[in-house]
């Protein structure tokens, strides 16, 4: 009879899985969803912050070479449109639609005070673009980091009910008919930290870099409007 029992007991986390109740095993489905989402997720955000980052920095070396607003436009004609050439193409569009209101000639357009603020305004509202469809699906990831540890705990606790169910209905209190069924329980648990952590990590590394490139975006809307002011544009 011993021996029975003990070939019984689940003797690894896998086993425990496989022989799990159907509400845990459902749980770990769910788990195991999110976790791939998860996953799928950070390495593709991985890899478009790479790409943008590294556009970025080659773009505004050759910007802050440019000594003139003309110079700078050509560069963002023949630059492969991103965040700054978009910022910057915006920033000419507004020029050109302030001059063509104001005098309606082809010289250089003088803004006043107004209408600097009005640009910035117009570039604060492009950067907030270029920030939220690069941060497209990072909330997901902290949204798996919150809910994945509350996912766990319920398919503990009803692992925990079910343990307790089984040994009333054997009639048997002992350790060694409880552990089993609670050791179970809290595969749920672990499983969750295991999705939780990561998703964690990646939510507060993304939302770091997508702040520093926020500032990085709007720096560049301000040295814009200098290079405007230096052309006696402003």
């Amino acid at each position: 009879m011993f021996f029975q029992l003990a070939a019984a007991v689940p003797s690894s986390p896998l086993e425990l899985v496989l022989t799990a109740s159907a509400v845990t095993k459902a749980v770990l489905v769910v788990l195991a969803l999110l976790s791939l989402a998860s996953w799928a997720v950070m390495l593709s955000k991985w890899m478009i912050f790479r790409r943008v980052e590294r556009s970025a920095a080659a773009f505004m070396k050759e910007f802050r070479a440019a000594s003139r607003l003309d110079a700078a436009a050509s560069l963002a004609r023949r630059s492969q449109p991103s965040a700054h050439t978009r910022v910057l193409d915006r920033a000419l569009q507004f020029l050109t639609e302030t001059r063509t209101v104001s005098d309606g000639s082809g010289a250089p357009a003088t803004l006043s005070a107004s209408q600097v603020q009005a640009l910035r305004l117009v570039l604060d509202a492009e950067t907030n673009e270029e920030r939220d469809a690069l941060g497209t699906y990072v909330p997901f990831l902290a949204m798996v980091g919150s809910v994945s540890p509350l996912l766990g705990l319920l398919g503990t606790v009803l692992g925990v009910i079910t343990a307790f169910l089984g040994v009333a209905r054997g009639g048997s209190g002992n350790l060694a008919a409880v552990a089993p069924g609670v050791a179970e329980a809290l595969i749920a648990t672990a499983f969750a930290l295991a999705v939780a952590i990561p998703a964690y990590f990646g939510y507060n590394i993304f939302a770091a870099r997508l702040n520093r490139f926020d500032g990085q975006l709007e720096g560049f809307g301000s040295e814009v409007i200098a290079l405007m002011a230096r052309e006696g544009r402003i």
